[in-house]
């Protein structure tokens, strides 16, 4: 089997002799690691943002039973290149009352933040940016900063349905961050790492073996928190069209609105990675005999079958309520959250 980690390593330590060898300083080539590293997952980003916005719209086709993006392209493939186009020939408007540099900053940042937690996440076998030995701390860490960047939409907009939206969204964010910290812990506490690549590697390449067995509860509570956090539905109160318009981002047009919607799917599909790789087992597969297809495409396939059920989510339950979004939060998930983790510390505590 072809492996990516060693050939890189190798690909690393010939670079590291030529620049020995003519008296460059090594920090040009980490530097330039970094760089290479950042541009090739920024790329792979935008490419799968295109595929997953057709994709969620063809998956909502055919579960509301009907046709979707056609006629542009075959099947409609063609469709989101050409969405994309048309919001960058948009003209770029700012409310004239507006908070101009706030205003401008919001959806920088809220991509930002969506782009940076890929810095950990192991898209296969020797292929992950820098494997922290933090790297589930450094992603919950990071991730806050989607709400930073709402509120600053909202605030900086002097629209009172944007304002809304962002507090809506503060008020969100903040309360199912709490479960889905806590919903993480159990992973953390069966691997005994904070590495994402070793919590991989922990569980193993028997499916049985994954943490979602054991970790059923925790791996709901995740599921169903990060779903929040990503303000998809039946969570998606700051964006309810109608009470808000458009909430928290309805002053944005042209490029502005096009980095709000693509966090968006950027987030989907992040929050799919860190379950994959905390309870599916990652890059692993199901069982020895069939390491032979690629890692990255163990890790890619149950990725986005978690993309596919959050899509069938969105387009089969009715959004709740404010006080039933926030009831849920704090009186059902938290209390279960502390459950699985009492569960988890006396499982580990008899069994190991």
């Amino acid at each position: 089997m072809f492996e990516f980690d060693k050939l890189l390593l190798n690909i690393y330590h010939t670079l590291q002799v030529w620049f020995t060898a003519n008296n460059i300083p090594l920090i040009w080539l980490d530097l330039g690691v970094m760089l290479f590293a950042a541009i090739a997952i920024l790329s792979a980003l935008l490419l799968l943002t295109l595929f997953l916005v057709w994709w969620e719209r063809k998956v909502s086709a055919h579960i509301q039973d009907r046709l979707g993006p056609m006629r542009t392209g075959p099947h409609g493939v063609l469709q989101t290149i050409i969405d994309t186009v048309k919001l960058m020939e948009k003209e770029d408007t700012i409310p004239a009352s507006a908070d101009r540099k706030v205003f401008f900053w919001a959806p920088v940042l809220a991509f930002a933040a969506a782009f940076m937690g890929y810095v950990v996440i192991p898209f296969g076998k020797g292929l992950i940016a820098r494997d922290l030995n933090i790297g589930i701390l450094y992603i919950i860490a990071i991730t806050t900063f989607t709400v930073i960047s709402l509120l600053m939409a909202g605030y900086a907009s002097n629209n009172k349905y944007a304002l809304l939206g962002g507090m809506r969204s503060a008020a969100q964010i903040v309360s199912y961050e709490v479960p889905l910290t806590l919903s993480v812990l159990g992973a953390v506490m069966l691997a005994g790492t904070l590495s994402m690549n070793g919590i991989v590697e922990a569980q193993g390449p028997y499916f049985w073996r994954w943490y979602w067995l054991p970790q059923i509860l925790g791996f709901g509570i995740y599921f169903i928190a990060a779903t929040a956090e990503a303000n998809r539905t039946p969570f998606d109160l700051p964006e309810a069209e109608q009470e808000l318009v458009a909430g928290f981002n309805i002053e944005y047009s042209g490029m502005k609105f096009a980095m709000f919607f693509l966090a968006e799917f950027v987030n989907m599909f992040t929050i799919s990675a860190i379950a994959t790789t905390l309870f599916l087992g990652g890059w692993q597969p199901p069982l020895p005999g069939l390491s032979f297809i690629p890692s990255w495409a163990w890790f890619m396939g149950k990725t986005l079958f978690l993309v596919f059920v959050l899509m069938w989510f969105r387009w089969t339950y009715p959004r709740l309520r404010v006080d039933q979004l926030m009831d849920f939060a704090w009186k059902f998930l938290l209390p279960l959250a502390f459950i699985n983790i009492l569960l988890t510390g006396l499982g580990v505590y008899i069994f190991k």
